[in-house]
């Protein structure tokens, strides 16, 4: 569940992209170009760093301890923040693309056991990491859009120590990791009202290691010109992850802000 926190502090990174030939949405589950013009030769690629003020909450527990459960706006987060690095990327050939997505944290935060008896209180710091690799294919590519089916991969890693304080389990501190992979697929996108404004936006779902691994988002662009674009929307991201007493099951939500250079 930390490991969640840490994603969603991750989205708490700055956001920059540079690159060259049309102006890219700010994930790579949705790097396109920001104004409807005729589609490039050969391959075109971006790269985008971002920022993701999200929230989380959820459970994460250890073999023998009891589940401590976290509940922290994207505020909480920001102050309890250690590092985080978030960044997308996409390479794209006619219909065809290639996706990345990488998040990393690592963050310190409180959590509470059921009814306060355990311990009064719990210390998690977690540390996590999540990237997605994926391949796109546009069902509908026209000037003014596009619509893509997406399949790829999330690796997932994340380390959580819990410290107890109070209660029947004060003092007592344990560390635990888990490292898992995700099958995912869904559909990203983007329509432009005008050469400048556009929609743009995803859901990928998913498992494996996982009982559950999903992804949503929805943004408004603006192209500032044929090199550089912004975009501002919401994301919200979920994983329920358990095994051999390791329970990672958050949910992590919030605005997300970035620009995006193609080259």
């Amino acid at each position: 569940m930390m490991k969640l926190l840490k994603l969603s502090l991750s989205g708490a990174v700055a956001v920059m992209i540079w690159g060259g030939a049309q102006a890219a949405d700010v994930s790579p589950l949705l790097t396109q170009d920001p104004k409807p013009v005729e589609a490039p030769e050969g391959w075109t690629f971006s790269i985008a760093p971002y920022l993701w003020i999200a929230g989380i909450s959820g459970d994460t527990s250890q073999f023998g301890l009891p589940t401590v459960h976290i509940d922290a706006d994207f505020g909480d987060i920001l102050s309890n923040l250690d590092f985080a690095f978030m960044a997308a990327g996409e390479a794209r050939y006619d219909r065809f693309s290639v996706i990345g997505d990488v998040i990393y944290t690592k963050l310190s935060a409180d959590g509470e056991t059921p009814f306060g008896v355990l311990a009064t209180d719990v210390e998690v710091t977690s540390e996590s990491f999540s990237g997605l690799l994926g391949i796109g294919y546009a069902l509908l590519d026209g000037p003014a859009g596009h619509l893509d089916i997406v399949g790829g991969a999330k690796l997932w890693s994340v380390d959580t120590t819990l410290s107890f304080n109070g209660g029947l389990l004060g003092g007592i501190e344990r560390n635990d990791s888990a490292t898992w992979l995700d099958g995912m697929v869904g559909l990203r996108g983007k329509y432009s009202f005008t050469p400048e404004i556009y929609l743009t936006g995803w859901g990928l779902v998913g498992g494996g290691g996982a009982d559950i691994d999903w992804d949503v988002a929805l943004g408004v662009g603006y192209d500032f010109n044929d090199r550089i674009s912004a975009i501002a929307g919401y994301r919200a991201m979920g994983v329920d992850y358990s095994d051999d007493g390791f329970v990672f099951d958050v949910v992590q939500q919030g605005p997300i802000l970035g620009l995006a250079v193609r080259f």
